[in-house]
């Protein structure tokens, strides 16, 4: 039987990169996959290439009418909301003294409000549904400080704890709604982009970003959306509120 038969879930990012693998791998194992995304053309493309069992929606994660909206088109298109990936999110280097204070709301409004939104919309809609599993995606700067990335570490150390409240909340309501955290090391995806080109002592962005990682290399969309599908689906039925990394041994 597929892993997510007749269970639907919503993307936030779902456009490009985590998102739309994850999407992708959503329609593979049975289910149906809302595209959420403030790039349209993307987005739609993504759609429209997914079929019938696909749905794109427009969606700035900052805005809370814009969740509400998404979570309304969901439920009339397919008739229910079984699980959430908050994978919207975005970069900024800069350490406390040089990011600025203009970056820092930027990277924590997407990151960690977006985040707390989505959560807070989607849960009515899961309890009508009979419950479901809801991804954060964090990262491995979620769990350990880096001293170029102040307002990113900020921002992703605030999912992994608003995480586990949601976890716990859910649990203690009784509302079969699980909530994990996904901690992704530097993933070949068009948020780092900018960064492979770039020369780092007498390395290229690649190869010192290649560097941090035991295993050799940059992680691939693909796999973490794995480790996003396991969480969404009844396989990770007694995890909740735990992170989850998927790095190459960066933090090991």
């Amino acid at each position: 039987m597929p892993r997510l038969e007749n269970k639907v879930v919503l993307v936030s990012g779902g456009a490009s990169g985590i998102g739309a693998a994850t999407a992708r791998l959503v329609l593979r194992e049975g289910g149906k996959a809302v595209i959420a995304d403030r790039d349209e053309e993307k987005g739609r493309a993504l759609a429209n290439e997914l079929g019938a069992s696909a749905l794109f929606l427009p969606l700035d994660v900052t805005h809370e009418a814009d969740w509400q909206k998404a979570v309304t088109g969901t439920v009339e298109k397919f008739g229910g909301l079984h699980g959430l990936l908050n994978a919207a999110g975005v970069g900024a280097g800069g350490d406390i003294e040089s990011c600025t204070l203009q970056d820092y709301r930027r990277v924590n409004d997407i990151n960690s409000l977006g985040t707390f939104l989505g959560c807070k919309a989607v849960i009515p809609a899961m309890k009508q549904s009979g419950g479901g599993s809801i991804v954060n995606i964090s990262s491995v700067l979620g769990l350990r400080g880096a001293p170029y990335a102040a307002a990113y570490c900020a921002s992703k150390g605030a999912v992994r704890l608003f995480t586990k409240h949601v976890a716990l909340h859910c649990a203690q309501m009784k509302y079969n709604i699980r909530c994990n955290s996904v901690h992704p090391g530097y993933i070949e995806t068009p948020m780092i982009e900018g960064r492979l080109s770039q020369t780092i002592g007498n390395m290229s962005g690649r190869q010192w970003l290649e560097e941090l990682h035991p295993i050799g290399r940059l992680g691939q969309a693909d796999e973490v959306a794995n480790m996003i599908l396991f969480l969404l689906s009844h396989e990770s039925s007694f995890s909740t509120g735990v992170e989850f990394v998927c790095d190459g041994g960066l933090t090991a």
